[in-house]
């Protein structure tokens, strides 16, 4: 879960996993000393259930839908899923507001459908990583239920109340709130409630022992069914000031300094480590990792004994509808590689169920350039150093919606500010058009299988509208095509086991920085050394990597005709990408 106000939210995505320039012509990294973990080598592929397949026409994906697809996702050689939300949960925000931790949500089935589905992962040899939601509940949760009965039932201090004798509580941004107030008064018991996302999504006082105890123990629940790891949802917020000592005005645009990282985040981490994660063969993920360097470490770092990766959101808020500058991607990619170069752990990603397309947003979605920028784009991905992250529909080059109306939009953040808006006369037609090319929505349209009336994910009417392109971005036609970006994907997964040494944890040195439109890199362990040349532009550009090419073998490239090299000079075609090997 997160906010598409992105400038404002550069926060930090954990899993629990400055650029030193050299010249302009380069800038290296060393090798981690960490050392080689099982969790650093996977690939993980994040699915979104709600819109990967629907098994009984109700529109709606469902696990056996998933199981259906299994085959398809150990076709992609990937070695683990991330799965959205699952559980009982009313849907104000597809999921992320959770009323029974221990069930599954009856639009996506039953939890003898869950083990089936766990069963048929590890049969294929994938893992399956769970999205734990801990930072807030559903208000229709028994917790909260009890919660609000009186100040004085048990489970009051679950969550966040504000006596209204005490005169109204200090001001709190609300991300998704209609009115962007994270305080909503409770007239049964004459309080206000606490919430950072929506109305129905009360947040969790972490400060009681007795409610950390409940999450270990439903986070021991999934681990006994074996699952493989944790992702843990806006977790950097969990731990919350108590005193709610009021904010300078205007926080709200950079209100991660006040929310992020606060009192004993770290002793709660530490004391789930302590009572689950050590105790279970489990790659936990957490969001959010503070506003530093720093922060991110503290919680990664081997020795802390927190959590095992950093998830850093800093790159994907690069781009931005009017475009973006690959000079500002370079230095971000490198300056978070060179940070966690000796010590922690990166993930590397540019799509999740809460951005709009990557190709749309850092590629090019037009006919002619899409599938070689996908590919590109897939390219760096699986070729830098860290775990990388895929999120479903991007091995296609799924783009954005093309939603023309607010009512073909169903995400709760987006309909939210939308009425906003209308209350306050704001500017209606120049937030549409923007949400036409950053709401969540463009990445959760349903997954396009083949060319048939809703694109094979449904018999019945999709929950949100499928994407008109599905009859030229599909499975069925990519697979028969040997020059897709669906079958490039599934070399480039295979070429990064083929050289894990080098492609996971070998060092990674930026060529060329000072190219505009060229993303140049080596990556080298073990004798071994790989060059990686991305042309993120819609034009033929040239590349002088400053050594000779004349021994060097192509590994793979994403068009099916090779660049031309004349001086050391190689000649990249529109959104080319090749690997070398030196």
């Amino acid at each position: 879960m997160r906010t598409l106000a992105s400038a404002i939210f550069h926060v930090i995505f954990i899993v629990s996993m400055v650029v030193g320039c050299k010249t302009d012509k380069t800038a290296d990294t060393t090798e981690n000393s960490e050392g080689a973990q099982w969790w650093k080598e996977e690939i993980i592929y994040q699915l979104y259930p709600r819109s990967f397949q629907d098994s009984d026409g109700d529109g709606v994906g469902d696990l056996k839908g998933i199981i259906s697809r299994l085959d398809y996702l150990q076709g992609l050689g990937i070695t683990a899923v991330w799965l959205n939300p699952i559980y009982s949960s009313p849907n104000d925000d597809n999921g992320y507001d959770v009323s029974d931790y221990q069930n599954i949500m009856k639009d996506f089935g039953t939890m003898d459908d869950f083990d089936q589905l766990l069963k048929g992962l590890h049969n294929r040899n994938i893992k399956l990583i769970m999205d734990l939601v801990v930072n807030h509940s559903s208000d229709e949760h028994e917790w909260f239920k009890q919660s609000r009965t009186s100040r004085e039932n048990p489970y009051r201090n679950y969550y966040h109340w504000w006596n209204a004798e005490r005169g109204k509580p200090p001001y709190r941004y609300s991300l998704f709130d209609v009115n962007h107030d994270a305080w909503m008064y409770d007239s049964l018991t004459n309080a206000y409630y606490l919430h950072y996302f929506s109305r129905k999504q009360p947040d969790l006082n972490w400060e009681n022992p007795k409610l950390r105890e409940e999450v270990y123990d439903i986070m021991k629940f999934w681990a006994e069914k074996g699952i493989d790891g944790f992702r843990l949802d806006a977790f950097q917020f969990a731990a919350k000031d108590t005193s709610y000592p009021a904010f300078p005005e205007g926080y709200e645009k950079n209100f991660t300094k006040y929310y992020a990282m606060q009192g004993n985040l770290h002793g709660y981490l530490k004391e789930m480590n302590e009572k689950v994660f050590s105790k279970y063969k489990v790659l936990s993920v957490a969001e959010g990792a503070g506003n530093s360097f720093e922060d991110a470490h503290q919680l990664v770092d081997a020795d802390r004994k927190e959590l095992h990766m950093a998830y850093a959101f800093e790159g994907v808020d690069i781009a931005k509808p009017e475009g973006y500058s690959l000079l500002v991607f370079k230095e971000v990619f490198s300056r978070w590689d060179s940070a966690f170069a000796e010590k922690g752990w990166l993930s590397i990603f540019l799509g999740n169920h809460d951005q709009a397309r990557m190709v749309s947003r850092f590629g090019n979605d037009d006919p002619a350039y899409r599938s070689a920028s996908t590919s590109m784009l897939n390219t760096f991905i699986m070729t830098m150093r860290g775990t990388p992250y895929i999120y479903n529909g991007d091995e296609l080059g799924m783009t954005n919606a093309g939603f023309t109306s607010i009512h073909e939009f169903r995400d709760v953040q987006t309909l939210n500010e939308y009425k906003r808006l209308q209350l306050t006369k704001g500017d209606l037609a120049a937030y549409l058009k923007k949400i036409q090319a950053s709401s969540r929505d463009n990445g959760r349209t349903p997954f396009q299988w083949d060319n048939s009336k809703n694109a094979g994910f449904t018999t019945g009417t999709p929950w949100i509208k499928v994407n008109a392109n599905h009859v030229d971005i599909n499975v069925a036609l990519q697979e028969k095509d040997p020059n897709s970006c669906l079958n490039y994907f599934k070399k480039l997964v295979q070429l990064r086991k083929d050289h894990i040494a080098s492609l996971v944890y070998g060092k990674y040195t930026l060529l060329d920085k000072n190219n505009p439109d060229i993303y140049a890199y080596t990556r080298e362990s073990d004798g071994e050394k790989l060059l990686i040349v991305l042309n993120f532009s819609k034009e033929t550009k040239l590349l002088n990597p400053g050594f000779g090419l004349q021994k060097a073998q192509i590994l793979l490239s994403n068009l099916s005709t090779n660049p031309v090299i004349t001086n050391e000079t190689i000649h990249l075609a529109p959104y080319q990408a090749v690997i070398y090997k030196l």
